[in-house]
């Protein structure tokens, strides 16, 4: 169990997975640079966090939720949980006072709800599974601090204007808590690791700030030489006097 003190945000999860290097150059070193797709990020969480407390019939929506999870040492804010009226009976889902539930009660509501986190992203849906952990992490707080269980949630991309459903399997959840275990591994240590230069780095808005392709790993000052050569003959003459 851990202690206020040694939370870690669940938004570092998303960086860790996607680049080490680049984690540590935020969460460690305290560096951020803004580029187009950031800046879009960012006014599409401000406009979700600006949604609030609503009600509709058989749904609830809250934004910004603070959550926490002491087992695994992290905390952060859920952009959207969503809240399903259940037409399950509370004596079917607490015959065991101690298990977790499928559904809770809500203030100022009657029945039992289902708590289902939704996180908003600006792209679209990526090829590693960085987002489902980010959201699988939410759902494990929520687990926690509601002692319910939350079998999936979902994720929606700006750019398709569409949710994609994500199952909590076990699968997926292994993948959570490893990398929230590997976060504070890494935290401890407090190195930025070098890691090799890959395509997804043109896109990063930290390039010019880590250097992948002269910090990276196993780059010799050789190879780095005989690359800058071959790329400035590439590159088309210009006009002679």
């Amino acid at each position: 169990m851990f202690t206020e003190d040694d939370l870690l945000p669940i938004s570092a999860l998303q960086h860790l997975l996607f680049c080490e290097r680049q984690w540590a150059l935020i969460h460690l070193e305290g560096q951020w640079s803004e580029n187009r797709l950031t800046t879009e990020g960012h006014h599409l969480h401000q406009r979700v966090d600006a949604l609030g407390v609503e009600s509709r019939g058989d749904l609830r929506t809250a934004s910004s939720l603070h959550l926490r999870c002491m087992r695994l040492g992290i905390t952060g804010r859920a952009d959207v949980i969503e809240f399903h009226l259940s037409s399950q009976d509370r004596v079917v889902l607490c015959v065991d006072s101690d298990a977790p539930v499928a559904a809770v009660g809500l203030p100022k509501a009657t029945g039992l709800w289902r708590p289902v986190p939704v996180e908003y992203k600006r792209g679209k849906p990526k090829k590693n599974r960085c987002d489902e952990v980010q959201l699988c992490a939410q759902a494990l707080c929520l687990e926690e601090m509601l002692r319910v269980q939350i079998p999936a949630g979902a994720l929606f991309y700006g750019k398709t204007r569409r949710r994609t459903a994500v199952q909590f399997d076990e699968a997926l959840r292994r993948l959570t808590e490893h990398t929230i275990a590997r976060l504070h591994e890494l935290t401890l240590k407090r190195e930025t690791p070098k890691v090799p230069y890959k395509k997804e780095c043109d896109r990063c808005s930290l390039y010019a700030l880590c250097l992948p392709k002269t910090t990276g790993a196993r780059c010799s000052a050789r190879s780095y030489l005989t690359r800058v050569v071959a790329e400035i003959s590439e590159e088309p003459a210009g006009d002679t006097i």
